[in-house]
C-alpha cells in the first residue's frame, strides 16, 4: 500500500520502525495496518515465522528503500537485522532484494559466520550470487562485520554449514541443497538435516 503523506523523491525521510495490526500477507510480504493506512513490507522468512496470528500488533523494524519514484519498505523482527540489511545495501552490486534473499537463506548469524571465516561456498547458496560475487561480497563486508576477540563464531562455519556438507556427501546437486536450507532452522545439526532430507524428499 502507498505511505500517506509519503516524502517526495530525495527527501531523506526514515521510517525505522512500525507498529501496527498485523492485517495480511501478501506476495511481496506482509501488510502492517498503523493507524489506518496499509503499510506494505517485505520480510524475510524468519521474520514471517515470528509475527503474530493475523489481527493482531506487531512490530517490524524496516528500512525505507527510494529508487527513482518507487519507495519499499523491507521489516525486520530485530533492530541488529535491519542494521545488517543496511550493511549489505552498501556492498557493490547488492539491492534490497538481494540483500534481503541473503539474510533470508543465511540468516544473520550464519551470514556473518560465512563472511568473518571467509566461507564462500555459503554465500554462493544464494539465488544470484556466484563464486566471484561471493568472493567480492566476503572482502567488502568482512572490515563491517569483524567481531571483537572472543564473539568469534566457530570457524565450521555453524549448522547450516555442516548440513550443506552433508547433503554434498550424500550426492545432492548445489541447487538442490540451495532450495532446501533457506531459512532452515532446529535445535541440531541431525534435526536440520532431517528437515532438510524431507524437504528434498517433497520437491
Amino acid at each position: 500500500a502507498d505511505v500517506a503523506g509519503g516524502p517526495s523523491r530525495g527527501a531523506g525521510t526514515v521510517i525505522g520502525r512500525l507498529r501496527g495490526v498485523f492485517a495480511a500477507r501478501t506476495a511481496a510480504g506482509v501488510v502492517l495496518d498503523v493507524g489506518g493506512v496499509g503499510y506494505e513490507v517485505a520480510v524475510t522468512p524468519e521474520a514471517l515465522a515470528a509475527l503474530p496470528a493475523l489481527g493482531e500488533e506487531a512490530v517490524l523494524h524496516t528500512q525505507l528503500h527510494v529508487r527513482e519514484d518507487q519507495m519499499a519498505l523491507f521489516g525486520f523482527g530485530a533492530a541488529a537485522e535491519r542494521d545488517l540489511f543496511r550493511t549489505l545495501l552498501g556492498a557493490s552490486g547488492v539491492g534490497p532484494k538481494l540483500a534481503l534473499a541473503i539474510l533470508g537463506t543465511l540468516g544473520a548469524d550464519e551470514l556473518r559466520r560465512a563472511v568473518v571465516g571467509q566461507d564462500t561456498a555459503a554465500l554462493e547458496l544464494v539465488p544470484g550470487i556466484g563464486k566471484r560475487s561471493a568472493q567480492k561480497l566476503v572482502i567488502e563486508l568482512r572490515p563491517k562485520l569483524d567481531l571483537p576477540d572472543g564473539e568469534l563464531p566457530a570457524a565450521d562455519g555453524g549448522p547450516v554449514a555442516e548440513v550443506r556438507a552433508a547433503l554434498e556427501a550424500l550426492g545432492y546437486q548445489a541447487g538442490e541443497i540451495r532450495e532446501v536450507v533457506g531459512g532452515l532452522d532446529g535445535d541440531s545439526v541431525e534435526a536440520m538435516l532431517r528437515l532438510a532430507l524431507q524437504r528434498l524428499g517433497q520437491s
